[in-house]
């Protein structure tokens, strides 16, 4: 058993599993679906809007020469979408090992006493529902089949204050509590349910933030590594979290903030 654990850990890879990537035209999704598909994964991404999906598909291909990869449009705030989503990933691999959990929403920016029941609800259906949507239906799969890894990307800001970023930070508390509580229920079916917080990332989806030079200066300062991320530097965490070196990992939240939710 140990030489067995300790061959997983020489290199951690996920050679020939399927895995499905939402919110993957851009950002932190399309980095996780690059990097698994550098270490031998089959991928699926996902997104909203066609044109910005197949952009990244082609990024990853030219990347990864020989990949297997199928992007396919889906809103995750759709229950509908979500089914025809796995639904394609069987009709395409055959199977499911991996579901990343990355489309989100942040309507608004700004205090919660101002914010308006449309950002709420809108905020809510993609970030909380529609990760809850797409990990049960992904994990019916990884049932039948005897396992599998599901990966929710939070935030730090779900386990802080976040004056500005309220309702977005009380969608991916949510994902913490959901990924606690799926990690229970679907343990002994050997489905592995974790999630990841970053901190700052420099994506257009963190443009309100890193475009604002206070802000910035705020987090950089109270960051002990004193700088905002790049995507990729998510994607590794995601890369572990999926693979067999994280067998006995599960129910967890793993923060790649450079430190700040300890200052």
């Amino acid at each position: 058993m140990q030489s067995d654990n300790l061959a997983r850990m020489a290199f951690i890879h996920v050679e020939g599993k399927v895995a499905v990537v939402t919110g993957a035209s851009r950002g932190i999704g399309e980095a996780i679906a690059s990097a698994l598909a550098k270490s031998g994964a089959k991928v699926v991404i996902a997104s909203r809007k066609k044109e910005g999906l197949e952009e990244a598909a082609a990024r990853i291909r030219k990347s990864v020469p020989g990949v297997e990869l199928e992007p396919v449009v889906c809103h995750t705030g759709n229950s509908a979408q979500v089914d025809a989503l796995i639904q394609a990933v069987i009709k395409s691999f055959g199977t499911l090992d991996i579901v990343v959990n990355n489309a989100a929403t942040n309507p608004y920016f700004g205090p919660l006493m101002g914010a308006d029941q449309a950002a709420f609800d809108k905020t809510f259906e993609v970030n909380a529902r529609g990760y809850l949507d797409v990990a049960r239906a992904a994990a019916r799969i990884m049932i039948e089949r005897g396992g599998g890894s599901i990966i929710n990307i939070a935030s730090m800001v779900a386990l802080t204050g976040a004056p500005l970023q309220g309702i977005y930070a009380m969608t991916k508390a949510a994902v913490v509590s959901m990924t606690k509580t799926l990690a229970i229920e679907l343990g002994p079916s050997n489905v592995r349910v974790n999630a990841i917080a970053p901190g700052l990332v420099d994506t257009r989806f963190a443009s309100a933030l890193i475009h604002n030079d206070d802000i910035v200066r705020r987090i950089v300062d109270r960051t002990p590594l004193g700088r905002y991320a790049q995507p990729d530097e998510i994607a590794g965490a995601a890369l572990y979290l999926a693979s067999d070196a994280a067998s006995f990992v599960t129910g967890h939240t793993l923060v790649v903030d450079g430190g700040m939710t300890i200052t």
